[in-house]
């Protein structure tokens, strides 16, 4: 067997792997750690094996979301830098008015992170200034993404991040803003706002857009820039919906909690979520 056949092989096998593991609560080895290694080319073969798996069993791609944008949590879990991966209609939900709430049954050691989701209405391309970026976006929404880890206690490398589906659990949507009407006032509040997360004893985080690469459009063009580095990778296309990465730490979570969130400095209602 070539080295080509055997990356292929190892790529497949991890592919099926963790498509076995989606909804299982398991946990496993990081594949970085096993005999053969992952490196970033290798993950991102994954990633693109393991969309196919899911199509093929019914699952329809509908955006990207981009982890590890927020640079305080680098050190914390390891990583040097952002990641990004598939999201589906399986895993994408719209949350009522005001809020609603989550089944966590079936992941492991899940995190609830609080975002902004960017929807395309043109497919965006590389060296795109933040009013070209701005141009190809018809609306925003914040919401909730809920992150797990298939690998224990939150410990693994970049590669396997990228490959375990992005820490991709869940994205839940809240109430969508169009922004094509006042580019300029939405294009200010995108790089200015601020947010509290707070748990519904008291609990609380911080944070702002500037935590999120500096800010969303920033945040998408590094997945753009990202995408193009890997000739594998599906480039972006119109209708797609693009989460930005978390705006606090990401925090753990437990069911008969209640989460929400309060955003200043931009036109967007916080959100409640009640996990079960």
């Amino acid at each position: 067997m070539t080295a080509a056949e055997r990356s292929a092989a190892n790529t497949d096998a991890i592919a099926r792997e963790l498509l076995g593991l989606l909804g299982s609560g398991r946990q496993v080895t990081p594949f970085a750690s096993r005999p053969g290694g992952l490196d970033v080319a290798d993950a991102y073969a994954v990633v693109a094996k393991l969309r196919d798996l899911r199509k093929a069993r019914g699952e329809t791609p509908v955006g990207r979301k981009i982890g590890f944008t927020n640079r305080s949590m680098w050190t914390t879990y390891g990583v040097n830098g952002p990641i990004w991966n598939y999201m589906y209609d399986k895993t994408v939900h719209d949350l009522p008015a005001g809020g609603g709430d989550f089944a966590l049954a079936g992941l492991a050691q899940p995190l609830i992170e609080p975002e902004i989701a960017l929807h395309l209405a043109r497919a965006p391309q590389s060296g795109m200034n933040d009013a070209e970026l701005l141009g190809c976006i018809d609306w925003i929404a914040h919401g909730f993404e809920v992150v797990q880890s298939v690998y224990p206690n939150w410990s693994f490398t970049a590669t396997d991040a990228i490959a375990g589906y992005g820490m991709h659990a869940a994205y839940l949507i809240g109430e969508r803003h169009t922004i094509t009407d006042d580019l300029a006032r939405w294009d200010k509040a995108l790089g200015t706002f601020t947010l509290q997360l707070k748990r519904n004893d008291g609990l609380s985080r911080e944070g702002r857009a500037q935590n999120v690469l500096d800010g969303p459009l920033p945040a998408l063009r590094f997945l753009i820039d990202e995408i193009a580095r890997h000739p594998g990778s599906e480039p972006l296309a119109a209708g797609e919906i693009i989460t930005t990465g978390t705006l606090t730490d990401a925090m753990p979570i437990a069911a008969g909690e209640t989460w929400s969130t309060t955003l200043a400095g931009i036109d967007v209602q916080g959100l409640r979520l009640t996990l079960r």
